[in-house]
């Protein structure tokens, strides 16, 4: 396969020699980057308009994907009943309004597909004033992390003068007749996608007003690598700050009589406010509990040493709090999936609520609407379902069912099994397949993971995935160190020089399903992304020989410089840099995916690498400098490709389209190199 030749670079990372041969593809803008991009895709699209059976996956994702997806119904501060809804393969779900729950009257009220020719322009968030007179919402570009916010009039959906350029990593908090935002000083021309962002600002924008008379509420020029945001409490309109960016939580501040009042002044816990009710604020926290508990703090006294606990730590990691009437609800995740308790406002447990099912729950509740309690289920085997609880009985009524045509779901089966990881952690997994399915050795595997940034993999459905489980497929999600299953200490032991836990839990996963005849590495797929992109990346080096296929997405590959780019900075609490000590920078080089390629003849499996043009959360030179490295080294004979979408981003937000598009060439890939032709 013939690519552009590129210049390798002399520049190193340290002064002991280490090379950076492929510093310039840092330069996404440069014109031998474009040029390296453009030869990169060409191969790899030569290569995948061969395999055959490309176009037929294509279509029936395409038919798997076509099916009415409603969100979850909630109640709008204008009184409306507000709910997304696509009706199978529109880009972007549009958000509809009715006057009451089991109306058949609708009207749209936002339709992101309007917005854009391609679906490519996604709607991020929805922000009504508590008045219910106005309502901001954001929107994201090409997949980009740079936020725009727009206002309209509730009542008529007439579009206002207002707009607010280069947010990032906020929403609209409505106060009084305006709204707080996050926002960076605007970037350099041509460089909006890479360079670091720092000195993160909250202002207020008064409504009626050009953004250039917005006010600074809230900086901290001391520290530029802190994210601020503003957040206003409901039932008593105060107005909070959280601080975060450097640590696994995040600092809390409150506003009283026009100065910021510290509450909780680190960023070693997690502190989430709930609501304020009579002077008192409720906050979900993991100070002095690694997994969490419900702490109340009084107005007038609010610093972290006067907090008093009013539902302590249980068994199950507390991940959410929410007021309907006088009743909290709290979500529990046990073993991975969502259990939900309810208590009284003085902290006394009343019961649990009743569920479909083992998987994840979206709640929807609000103090002032006490009657209206709204869930969605979802399963691996199961599309998202909504369902209205009542409180009084105990019982749920269903709302909203999902149905594929032409597919039974009671065709899989979802098991969960607990291996044993290299130190002897036991280690939860998700496996998903179809009934009656042997274990002969010779199952098609598809195994996914994460384990990082207190992020939980609970169950869920996916229309993809199900194309997989029609054909043979087991879909296996590990829950890895480094995630939140368990709370502070499973994350932590996947953090900084604990690291390599997480790749051995990956790897343990898949000697587990090798050693209990479900499969065998030549039926082995491994893929991630983001921080998952990391784990394919350093697990392939680290063991080659367990796996057939690799897909690594927008993958974290350079650890010696991640740092350095867009909001990489804020990843440190979890990995640690190569600027903290020679033991660090020792330990991250390590395992760098980058710099642990060998070179040596050893197989390596087939590797699709995955990127995108606008991703300013990873930016696309982990992926461009992984693929040529990976590219110039000797790894055996299977294909090293990389794939570059364009107008797109990290995911969030990206329209259907591209989906159906990637997800066929991942798939083809995947069968390709299995040597299998799916059905």
């Amino acid at each position: 396969m013939s690519r552009s030749t590129l210049r390798r670079d002399s520049r190193h990372y340290f002064r002991d020699g280490r090379p950076d041969n492929y510093r310039p593809l840092e330069n996404d803008t440069a014109a031998e980057t474009l040029k390296w991009v453009e030869a990169e895709n060409a191969v790899t699209n030569a290569y995948l308009s061969k395999i055959p059976f490309r176009s037929k996956i294509n279509s029936r994702l395409t038919e798997l994907n076509n099916y009415m997806k409603r969100g979850l119904t909630y109640r709008e501060n204008d009184g409306m009943f507000y709910f997304y809804e696509n009706d199978g393969l529109q880009n972007q779900s549009i958000l509809y309004r009715k006057p009451t729950l089991d109306s058949t009257e609708r009207e749209v009220f936002l339709d992101p597909n309007k917005l854009s020719d391609d679906g490519t322009v996604a709607l991020t968030g929805v922000f009504q004033s508590k008045d219910g007179k106005y309502t901001a919402y954001t929107i994201s570009r090409s997949g980009s992390d740079w936020t725009e916010i727009y206002v309209m009039d509730t009542k008529t959906k007439e579009l206002l003068p207002d707009h607010i350029k280069w947010a990032k990593f906020t929403g609209a908090a409505w106060d009084g007749d305006g709204f707080y935002y996050s926002a960076y000083p605007t970037p350099e021309a041509g460089k909006e996608f890479s360079n670091a962002n720092q000195n993160h600002l909250v202002y207020y924008h008064k409504i009626g007003t050009p953004q250039s008379e917005d006010t600074v509420a809230f900086s901290d020029p001391a520290h530029p690598f802190h994210f601020h945001s503003a957040d206003v409490a409901e039932s008593q309109p105060t107005v909070f700050i959280s601080v975060g960016g450097q640590g696994v939580g995040n600092e809390l501040k409150v506003r009283k009589n026009g100065a910021w009042v510290t509450m909780a002044p680190t960023q070693e816990y997690s502190n989430g406010v709930v609501d304020v009710i009579n002077n008192k604020i409720y906050i979900l926290t993991s100070y002095g509990a690694p997994k969490n508990r419900l702490m109340v703090a009084d107005l007038a006294n609010p610093s972290i040493e006067n907090w008093k606990e009013l539902v302590p730590e249980a068994e199950g990691v507390l991940t959410g709090a929410q007021f309907a009437g006088d009743k909290l609800f709290l979500t529990y995740e046990k073993d991975a999936a969502n259990q939900i308790a309810i208590y009284s406002i003085d902290g006394k447990k009343e019961g649990d609520m009743k569920l479909p099912g083992y998987g994840s729950v979206g709640l929807y509740t609000e103090r002032k609407y006490p009657e209206d309690i709204y869930y969605t289920f979802t399963s691996f085997t199961s599309p998202a379902a909504q369902y209205a609880y009542d409180i009084k009985t105990g019982e749920s009524r269903m709302l909203f069912q999902p149905e594929i045509k032409g597919v039974n779901l009671d065709d899989y089966v979802t098991e969960q099994v607990f291996y044993t990881s290299a130190d002897g952690t036991k280690v939860p997994m998700f496996l998903t397949y179809k009934k009656g399915l042997e274990r002969n050795g010779k199952n098609p595997v598809y195994l996914y993971g994460y384990g990082g940034f207190n992020v939980s993999l609970t169950p869920g459905f996916s229309p993809n995935r199900l194309f997989l489980l029609e054909n043979g497929v087991i879909y296996a999600q590990a829950n890895l160190r480094g995630g939140s299953e368990y709370g502070e200490a499973w994350h932590e032991a996947g953090t900084k020089m604990n690291k390599l836990n997480v790749f051995n839990d990956f790897i343990g996963a898949a000697e587990y399903l090798i050693d209990e005849g479900w499969t065998s590495p030549d039926y082995l797929t491994i893929e991630g992304g983001s921080n998952g992109g990391l784990l394919v990346g350093a697990t392939v080096n680290l063991r080659p020989d367990l796996f057939k296929v690799a897909i690594p997405r927008v993958g974290v590959m350079d650890m010696m410089r991640y740092h350095l780019f867009t909001i990489g900075w804020n990843w440190a609490s979890d990995y640690g840099t190569s600027a903290d000590s020679p033991e660090m920078a020792k330990y991250l080089f390590e395992y760098s995916p980058i710099h642990n390629i060998k070179n040596d003849g050893t197989p390596y499996p087939a590797i699709l690498v995955t990127t995108a043009d606008h991703d300013d959360r990873v930016v696309p030179a982990h992926s461009f400098k992984y693929a040529a490295t990976l590219q110039a080294s000797d790894t055996g004979d299977a294909p090293k490709l990389i794939r570059i979408d364009s107008k797109a981003g990290h995911g969030a937000g990206k329209p259907i389209a591209k989906v159906l598009e990637e997800y066929t060439d991942m798939y083809s890939f995947m069968f390709e190199n299995l040597g299998i032709e799916p059905k």
